[in-house]
């Protein structure tokens, strides 16, 4: 059993003993915490909540409404929902804050309560901070009788959520119908089941094959939209029937495309393409996380902007992309983040801009994927024992690589011309993270081993 208790909110296995696992008692607490927290904050006495199709999903949502509605506060419970339509239902709704009950892409035994603040965004790590200090300190206080809330369902909010997507400038309804796409999905049983097909509708998109689009949770292959989960609807494309294939996370905030062919776009690609339209349309500025691909960057310059990188985290990502006005971001998981709609990653609004993309283009989606530049990252890490100091191995890469540009925001980046390598420690181990890009699998794998022989020098004495 696996119980993490972090500022983004609290995420773990069903079952098991009081904080070892995500167990009813640890569901009640949190939420408690997190609704004292809203209270104390915002001091509005109204939360949304929303979940995604997991099992436990239900019976960990009665136990957070009800013990929200026991600290006098309304809920609004939007049932099996999207992570981007609760985050857009909160300021909507004018709530003090929103809990989103979804693991993501964690397999079937997980789940977690998601925190929001009253804008709709994850909250801050300040904040974060205080919530997990109330349920240290059980600093919380129930209503009496005739103060409880009270429970108000809606499960209008992903129309909506479509229709503000269908109003925006830069999504061409006309011309992503004008295009006939054929398209596959594949929802991973769960909410992208009633919220992708509603949207292609609306979009005019021609034929769709729905795979695993009912939202009983039952995930039929790893729900984490990597290539190597992808093989089925990857077959499906191979056949040539179709332009495109479409696939989300269980929450709908990550976005990974399949080319005509069966190929996987790359899930870094994702914002870059959606980028590229985007600035092609208005001057702007980007962000992304410093594990994401340098193509974003590229991009970004090729038409005027700057790019700037965060730490990674998507609360992080929001900060920058606020501080430098960027038009588009998000991370190079899949997840776009258009301010234009909310600060949040948002899978159908990925699908609308590509799409307009992609028609305006009017070409293959492979022969798009070729027009950006080529990278390819090698994802490694080295584990190290628990008697090493971690930063002092990271400050020591620092210095070797002193006459490189060096980012150490989060961890170190170090830079070497169009290549890079992002050195990560873990917040429970004895482990540093380390990814590399360059513009071969070869030449990405080779720099991280490079890096990684660094560190075992360093260590070595």
């Amino acid at each position: 059993m696996t119980l993490i208790k972090s500022i983004s909110g609290i995420r773990g296995t069903i079952g098991g003993a009081v904080d070892e696992g995500l167990t009813p008692i640890d569901a009640v607490k949190f939420a408690a915490a997190f609704g004292t927290w809203v209270l104390q904050k915002s001091g509005k006495n109204k939360i949304v909540i929303g979940r995604d199709a997991r099992p436990s999903g239900a019976m960990i949502s009665n136990l957070v409404s009800n013990t929200l509605i026991g600290l006098g506060i309304d809920v609004l419970d939007l049932g099996l929902s999207t992570t981007p339509t609760v985050e857009m239902a909160v300021p909507a709704e004018e709530a003090g804050g929103g809990i989103i009950l979804t693991a993501s892409h964690n397999p079937v035994q997980w789940n977690a309560l998601k925190l929001l603040n009253d804008k709709g965004e994850f909250i801050s790590g300040d904040d974060g901070q205080e919530v997990l200090a109330i349920a240290a300190d059980d600093a919380y206080q129930f209503a009496e009788v005739k103060q409880l809330g009270k429970v108000t369902s809606d499960d209008t909010y992903i129309e909506k959520h479509i229709q503000t997507i269908l109003d925006l400038p830069l999504v061409d309804v006309e011309a992503i119908r004008a295009a006939k796409f054929k398209i596959a999905i594949d929802c991973v049983n769960s909410t992208g089941g009633i919220s992708l097909p509603p949207l292609l509708k609306a979009l005019g998109v021609e034929e769709v094959e729905e795979l695993y689009c009912e939202p009983n949770g039952q995930f039929p292959h790893n729900p984490e939209p990597l290539p190597e989960h992808l093989g089925q609807i990857s077959g499906v494309l191979e056949n040539g029937n179709f332009d495109l294939g479409i696939v989300v996370d269980p929450d709908v905030d990550r976005l990974a495309l399949i080319c005509e062919d069966g190929v996987p776009f790359g899930e870094e690609y994702t914002l870059v393409a959606v980028a590229d339209y985007i600035l092609s349309q208005q001057k702007g500025n980007t962000v992304s996380n410093l594990s994401s691909t340098r193509a974003l960057r590229d991009v970004t310059e090729k038409h005027g902007g700057t790019y700037e990188a965060a730490a990674v985290g998507e609360v992080n990502v929001v900060t920058k992309m606020k501080e430098t006005n960027a038009v588009i971001g998000g991370e190079g998981n899949g997840g776009i983040i258009y301010p234009e709609l909310h600060y949040g990653r948002d899978a159908l609004v990925g699908i609308a801009l590509f799409l307009t993309h992609l028609a305006k283009y009017g070409k293959r989606v492979s022969m798009l994927k070729a027009t950006y530049p080529s990278y390819h990252i090698s994802k490694n890490k080295i584990d190290l024992s628990p008697d090493i100091d971690v930063d002092a191995v990271l400050e020591g890469m620092k210095e070797k690589y002193a006459k490189q540009p060096v980012n150490t925001i989060d961890g170190v980046k170090i830079e070497f011309d169009k290549e890079w390598v992002h050195l990560r420690k873990s917040n429970t181990e004895p482990i540093i993270r380390i990814y590399a890009e360059s513009e071969s699998q070869a030449t990405a794998e080779h720099l991280a081993n490079k890096i990684i022989s660094d560190i075992r020098e360093i260590v070595a004495p």
